[in-house]
Protein backbone atom coordinates (compact mmCIF):
# COMPACT_ATOMS: atom_id res chain seq x y z
CA UNK A 1 0.00 0.00 0.00
CA UNK A 2 1.43 3.33 -1.11
CA UNK A 3 0.50 6.67 0.39
CA UNK A 4 1.85 10.19 0.49
CA UNK A 5 3.06 10.75 4.06
CA UNK A 6 3.89 14.39 4.67
CA UNK A 7 4.21 16.52 7.81
CA UNK A 8 1.98 19.54 8.31
CA UNK A 9 4.79 21.79 9.56
CA UNK A 10 4.91 24.83 7.34
CA UNK A 11 8.16 26.65 6.69
CA UNK A 12 8.67 30.18 5.52
CA UNK A 13 9.00 29.05 1.91
CA UNK A 14 5.65 27.20 2.08
CA UNK A 15 7.14 23.72 1.32
CA UNK A 16 6.22 20.56 3.28
CA UNK A 17 9.14 18.77 4.88
CA UNK A 18 9.46 15.63 6.95
CA UNK A 19 9.53 16.03 10.70
CA UNK A 20 9.78 12.38 11.81
CA UNK A 21 10.30 9.04 10.18
CA UNK A 22 7.52 6.45 10.20
CA UNK A 23 7.54 4.09 13.14
CA UNK A 24 5.48 1.15 14.33
CA UNK A 25 2.48 1.84 16.51
CA UNK A 26 3.12 0.70 20.13
CA UNK A 27 0.72 -1.60 21.92
CA UNK A 28 -2.04 0.09 23.86
CA UNK A 29 -2.29 -0.37 27.58
CA UNK A 30 -5.19 -2.21 29.18
CA UNK A 31 -6.52 0.86 30.98
CA UNK A 32 -6.64 4.44 29.82
CA UNK A 33 -4.11 6.72 31.44
CA UNK A 34 -4.36 10.47 31.09
CA UNK A 35 -0.96 12.12 31.23
CA UNK A 36 -1.10 15.94 30.93
CA UNK A 37 2.61 16.00 29.95
CA UNK A 38 2.06 13.77 26.90
CA UNK A 39 2.65 15.99 23.85
CA UNK A 40 1.63 15.55 20.24
CA UNK A 41 4.81 13.72 19.21
CA UNK A 42 4.34 11.08 21.96
CA UNK A 43 0.67 10.37 21.00
CA UNK A 44 0.06 6.96 19.47
CA UNK A 45 -2.43 6.34 16.69
CA UNK A 46 -3.95 2.93 16.06
CA UNK A 47 -5.62 3.84 12.74
CA UNK A 48 -3.96 5.58 9.83
CA UNK A 49 -7.20 7.44 9.05
CA UNK A 50 -6.86 9.36 12.34
CA UNK A 51 -3.12 10.09 12.03
CA UNK A 52 -2.70 13.85 11.59
CA UNK A 53 0.65 13.38 9.93
CA UNK A 54 -0.98 11.79 6.88
CA UNK A 55 -2.28 14.17 4.21
CA UNK A 56 -5.27 12.73 2.33
CA UNK A 57 -6.07 13.91 -1.17
CA UNK A 58 -4.08 15.62 -3.91
CA UNK A 59 -1.31 17.77 -2.50
CA UNK A 60 -1.06 19.85 -5.67
CA UNK A 61 -4.53 21.31 -5.08
CA UNK A 62 -3.48 22.89 -1.78
CA UNK A 63 -2.43 26.56 -1.92
CA UNK A 64 -0.05 27.57 0.82
CA UNK A 65 -0.27 31.31 1.49
CA UNK A 66 2.48 33.31 3.18
CA UNK A 67 2.25 33.88 6.85
CA UNK A 68 1.78 37.64 6.42
CA UNK A 69 -0.97 37.29 3.76
CA UNK A 70 -3.78 36.41 6.21
CA UNK A 71 -4.05 37.26 9.92
CA UNK A 72 -4.14 34.55 12.51
CA UNK A 73 -7.82 33.68 13.14
CA UNK A 74 -7.14 33.10 16.85
CA UNK A 75 -5.59 36.54 17.22
CA UNK A 76 -8.38 38.07 15.16
CA UNK A 77 -10.98 36.45 17.44
CA UNK A 78 -9.10 37.67 20.52
CA UNK A 79 -9.03 41.22 19.13
CA UNK A 80 -12.75 41.10 18.37
CA UNK A 81 -13.48 39.79 21.89
CA UNK A 82 -11.34 42.56 23.46
CA UNK A 83 -13.06 45.19 21.29
CA UNK A 84 -16.48 43.79 22.25
CA UNK A 85 -15.60 43.88 25.96
CA UNK A 86 -14.36 47.47 25.67
CA UNK A 87 -17.60 48.51 23.97
CA UNK A 88 -19.62 46.72 26.67
CA UNK A 89 -17.68 48.48 29.46
CA UNK A 90 -18.17 51.81 27.68
CA UNK A 91 -21.92 51.25 27.34
CA UNK A 92 -22.19 50.21 30.99
CA UNK A 93 -20.21 53.26 32.07
CA UNK A 94 -22.44 55.54 29.99
CA UNK A 95 -25.58 53.84 31.30
CA UNK A 96 -24.75 53.56 35.01
CA UNK A 97 -22.20 56.37 35.37
CA UNK A 98 -23.02 59.75 36.96
CA UNK A 99 -24.93 61.99 34.58
CA UNK A 100 -25.96 65.61 34.62
CA UNK A 101 -29.68 65.95 35.38
CA UNK A 102 -31.94 67.29 32.66
CA UNK A 103 -32.46 71.10 32.76
CA UNK A 104 -35.74 72.60 33.84
CA UNK A 105 -38.22 74.05 31.37
CA UNK A 106 -36.86 77.24 29.84
CA UNK A 107 -33.25 76.53 30.87
CA UNK A 108 -30.26 74.74 29.38
CA UNK A 109 -27.00 73.19 30.56
CA UNK A 110 -23.68 74.89 29.65
CA UNK A 111 -20.06 74.05 30.40
CA UNK A 112 -18.47 76.08 33.19
CA UNK A 113 -14.98 76.22 34.63
CA UNK A 114 -14.70 74.95 38.19
CA UNK A 115 -11.08 75.99 38.74
CA UNK A 116 -10.06 78.79 41.11
CA UNK A 117 -8.75 80.93 38.22
CA UNK A 118 -10.52 81.53 34.94
CA UNK A 119 -8.74 80.38 31.79
CA UNK A 120 -9.47 81.14 28.19
CA UNK A 121 -10.64 78.09 26.23
CA UNK A 122 -8.66 78.37 23.03
CA UNK A 123 -8.32 74.69 22.10
CA UNK A 124 -11.54 74.59 20.08
CA UNK A 125 -10.95 73.77 16.44
CA UNK A 126 -12.81 75.79 13.86
CA UNK A 127 -14.91 73.67 11.55
CA UNK A 128 -15.74 74.54 7.93
CA UNK A 129 -17.98 72.58 5.54
CA UNK A 130 -16.52 72.13 2.00
CA UNK A 131 -18.15 70.39 -0.93
CA UNK A 132 -16.62 68.99 -4.12
CA UNK A 133 -17.92 67.33 -7.28
CA UNK A 134 -16.60 63.92 -8.19
CA UNK A 135 -16.64 62.13 -11.52
CA UNK A 136 -18.64 59.02 -12.10
CA UNK A 137 -16.50 55.86 -12.13
CA UNK A 138 -17.46 52.25 -12.40
CA UNK A 139 -17.19 50.05 -9.29
CA UNK A 140 -13.79 48.51 -9.00
CA UNK A 141 -13.91 44.68 -8.87
CA UNK A 142 -12.49 42.84 -5.88
CA UNK A 143 -8.76 42.36 -5.89
CA UNK A 144 -8.00 38.68 -6.54
CA UNK A 145 -6.32 36.73 -3.80
CA UNK A 146 -2.57 36.73 -4.18
CA UNK A 147 -1.20 33.22 -4.67
CA UNK A 148 2.60 33.02 -4.79
CA UNK A 149 4.29 30.76 -7.26
CA UNK A 150 5.07 27.28 -6.07
CA UNK A 151 8.73 26.59 -5.34
CA UNK A 152 10.58 23.56 -4.10
CA UNK A 153 10.08 19.88 -4.82
CA UNK A 154 7.44 17.40 -3.66
CA UNK A 155 8.66 14.27 -1.92
CA UNK A 156 6.95 10.97 -1.33
CA UNK A 157 7.64 7.77 0.54
CA UNK A 158 6.85 4.28 -0.63
CA UNK A 159 5.27 2.18 2.10
CA UNK A 160 5.18 -1.54 1.47
CA UNK A 161 2.42 -3.86 2.57
CA UNK A 162 2.56 -4.49 6.30
CA UNK A 163 5.15 -1.82 7.11
CA UNK A 164 2.80 0.79 8.50
CA UNK A 165 -0.28 -1.00 9.77
CA UNK A 166 -1.16 -4.70 10.21
CA UNK A 167 -4.78 -5.00 11.12
CA UNK A 168 -4.62 -8.60 12.36
CA UNK A 169 -1.75 -7.78 14.67
CA UNK A 170 -2.91 -4.32 15.76
CA UNK A 171 -6.46 -5.43 16.44
CA UNK A 172 -5.41 -8.02 19.02
CA UNK A 173 -4.75 -5.53 21.89
CA UNK A 174 -7.97 -3.75 21.03
CA UNK A 175 -9.91 -7.02 21.07
CA UNK A 176 -8.20 -8.06 24.29
CA UNK A 177 -9.15 -4.78 25.92
CA UNK A 178 -12.72 -4.91 24.56
CA UNK A 179 -13.27 -8.55 25.56
CA UNK A 180 -11.61 -8.00 28.95
CA UNK A 181 -13.63 -4.87 29.64
CA UNK A 182 -16.82 -6.60 28.46
CA UNK A 183 -16.22 -9.63 30.67
CA UNK A 184 -15.21 -7.40 33.58
CA UNK A 185 -18.30 -5.24 33.09
CA UNK A 186 -20.47 -8.36 32.85
CA UNK A 187 -18.98 -9.74 36.05
CA UNK A 188 -19.48 -6.39 37.76
CA UNK A 189 -23.09 -6.30 36.58
CA UNK A 190 -23.66 -9.87 37.80
CA UNK A 191 -22.11 -9.03 41.17
CA UNK A 192 -24.16 -5.86 41.30
CA UNK A 193 -27.35 -7.79 40.54
CA UNK A 194 -26.50 -10.35 43.24
CA UNK A 195 -25.74 -7.58 45.70
CA UNK A 196 -28.98 -5.82 44.78
CA UNK A 197 -30.88 -9.10 45.23
CA UNK A 198 -29.27 -9.58 48.65
CA UNK A 199 -30.10 -5.99 49.57
CA UNK A 200 -33.70 -6.47 48.44
CA UNK A 201 -33.94 -9.70 50.47
CA UNK A 202 -32.51 -7.91 53.51
CA UNK A 203 -34.88 -5.02 52.96
CA UNK A 204 -37.83 -7.42 52.68
CA UNK A 205 -36.76 -9.23 55.86
CA UNK A 206 -36.24 -5.94 57.66
CA UNK A 207 -39.62 -4.71 56.41
CA UNK A 208 -41.36 -7.88 57.63
CA UNK A 209 -39.65 -7.61 61.04
CA UNK A 210 -40.51 -3.92 61.23
CA UNK A 211 -44.15 -4.58 60.26
CA UNK A 212 -44.37 -7.31 62.94
CA UNK A 213 -42.83 -4.95 65.49
CA UNK A 214 -45.22 -2.18 64.46
CA UNK A 215 -48.18 -4.54 64.84
CA UNK A 216 -46.94 -5.62 68.27
CA UNK A 217 -46.35 -2.00 69.27
CA UNK A 218 -49.84 -1.06 68.12
CA UNK A 219 -51.31 -4.00 70.05
CA UNK A 220 -49.43 -3.00 73.19
CA UNK A 221 -50.44 0.64 72.74
CA UNK A 222 -54.08 -0.37 72.30
CA UNK A 223 -53.90 -2.59 75.38
CA UNK A 224 -52.29 0.22 77.37
CA UNK A 225 -54.97 2.60 76.14
CA UNK A 226 -57.77 0.23 77.15
CA UNK A 227 -56.22 -0.28 80.58
CA UNK A 228 -55.80 3.45 81.02
CA UNK A 229 -59.39 4.14 79.95
CA UNK A 230 -60.71 1.39 82.25
CA UNK A 231 -58.63 2.72 85.13
CA UNK A 232 -59.92 6.26 84.56
CA UNK A 233 -63.50 4.95 84.42
CA UNK A 234 -63.02 2.98 87.65
CA UNK A 235 -61.52 6.04 89.34
CA UNK A 236 -64.45 8.18 88.16
CA UNK A 237 -66.96 5.60 89.40
CA UNK A 238 -65.23 5.35 92.78
CA UNK A 239 -65.14 9.14 93.06
CA UNK A 240 -68.84 9.31 92.17
CA UNK A 241 -69.66 6.64 94.81
CA UNK A 242 -67.61 8.49 97.43
CA UNK A 243 -69.24 11.80 96.55
CA UNK A 244 -72.69 10.19 96.71
CA UNK A 245 -71.92 8.62 100.09
CA UNK A 246 -70.59 11.93 101.37
CA UNK A 247 -73.65 13.75 100.07
CA UNK A 248 -75.96 11.16 101.72
CA UNK A 249 -74.10 11.47 105.01
CA UNK A 250 -74.32 15.27 104.80
CA UNK A 251 -78.05 15.07 104.11
CA UNK A 252 -78.62 12.68 107.06
CA UNK A 253 -76.59 14.92 109.37
CA UNK A 254 -78.44 18.02 108.14
CA UNK A 255 -81.79 16.30 108.61
CA UNK A 256 -80.91 15.22 112.16
CA UNK A 257 -79.66 18.68 113.01
CA UNK A 258 -82.77 20.26 111.53
CA UNK A 259 -85.04 17.92 113.45
CA UNK A 260 -83.17 18.61 116.68
CA UNK A 261 -83.17 22.36 116.05
CA UNK A 262 -86.83 22.52 115.01
CA UNK A 263 -88.09 20.39 117.91
CA UNK A 264 -88.18 23.48 120.19
CA UNK A 265 -88.62 26.00 117.40
CA UNK A 266 -91.96 24.83 116.04
CA UNK A 267 -94.09 25.58 119.17
CA UNK A 268 -92.59 29.05 119.55
CA UNK A 269 -93.06 29.77 115.87
CA UNK A 270 -96.67 28.66 115.94
CA UNK A 271 -97.35 30.76 119.02
CA UNK A 272 -95.69 33.82 117.46
CA UNK A 273 -97.66 33.33 114.25
CA UNK A 274 -100.84 32.97 116.23
CA UNK A 275 -100.05 36.15 118.13
CA UNK A 276 -99.31 37.98 114.93
CA UNK A 277 -102.63 36.95 113.46
CA UNK A 278 -101.55 34.42 110.93
CA UNK A 279 -103.83 31.83 112.60
CA UNK A 280 -107.39 33.34 113.17
CA UNK A 281 -111.08 32.40 113.55
CA UNK A 282 -112.98 32.91 110.29
CA UNK A 283 -116.19 34.10 112.01
CA UNK A 284 -114.30 36.56 114.18
CA UNK A 285 -112.26 37.77 111.22
CA UNK A 286 -115.48 38.20 109.17
CA UNK A 287 -117.13 40.19 111.98
CA UNK A 288 -114.02 42.36 112.42
CA UNK A 289 -113.45 42.99 108.73
CA UNK A 290 -117.00 43.06 107.35
CA UNK A 291 -119.69 43.62 110.01
CA UNK A 292 -118.00 46.14 112.29
CA UNK A 293 -116.87 48.48 109.45
CA UNK A 294 -120.45 48.39 108.04
CA UNK A 295 -121.94 49.07 111.43
CA UNK A 296 -119.61 51.99 112.03
CA UNK A 297 -120.45 53.38 108.65
CA UNK A 298 -124.17 53.15 109.29
CA UNK A 299 -123.82 54.79 112.73
CA UNK A 300 -121.76 57.54 111.20
CA UNK A 301 -124.36 58.13 108.55
CA UNK A 302 -127.17 58.24 111.14
CA UNK A 303 -125.21 60.67 113.28
CA UNK A 304 -124.49 62.83 110.29
CA UNK A 305 -128.17 62.95 109.41
CA UNK A 306 -129.01 63.93 112.93
CA UNK A 307 -126.37 66.65 112.86
CA UNK A 308 -127.76 67.98 109.63
CA UNK A 309 -131.30 67.95 111.05
CA UNK A 310 -130.16 69.80 114.14
CA UNK A 311 -128.33 72.36 112.03
CA UNK A 312 -131.43 72.97 109.90
CA UNK A 313 -133.57 73.28 113.04
CA UNK A 314 -131.12 75.77 114.54
CA UNK A 315 -131.21 77.84 111.37
CA UNK A 316 -135.04 77.84 111.36
CA UNK A 317 -135.14 78.87 115.01
CA UNK A 318 -132.59 81.60 114.30
CA UNK A 319 -134.64 82.93 111.42
CA UNK A 320 -137.87 82.89 113.43
CA UNK A 321 -136.16 84.63 116.31
CA UNK A 322 -134.73 87.32 114.06
CA UNK A 323 -138.14 87.96 112.48
CA UNK A 324 -139.86 88.26 115.91
CA UNK A 325 -137.13 90.60 117.08
CA UNK A 326 -137.56 92.87 114.07
CA UNK A 327 -141.34 92.82 114.50
CA UNK A 328 -141.07 93.85 118.16
CA UNK A 329 -138.75 96.72 117.22
CA UNK A 330 -141.14 97.98 114.57
CA UNK A 331 -144.07 97.98 117.06
CA UNK A 332 -142.16 100.04 119.57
Amino acid sequence: MASNLQAQHETQSGVYTFSSRPRAVPNRTKYRQTDPLLNEEQSSYGNIMYDRRVVRGNTYAQHILPITSQPDPVEFLKQQEARRRAMSRKRLKEQFGPKTPEPLEGRKNIDLQTEMYLEELSDRIEEVSVECQTDMFLDKPDTPLFIPAKTGRDAATQIEEGELFDFDMEVQPVLQVLVGKTIEQALLEVLEEEELANLRAQQQTFKEIRDAELVEVQRLEERERRLRVEKENRIKQQKAVLEKEKETADKIAARAFAQQYLSDLLPSVYSNLRDCGYFYDPVQRDIETEFLPWLMQEVSNALEQKYVARTVLDMLIQDVTNQRFEAFQVQE
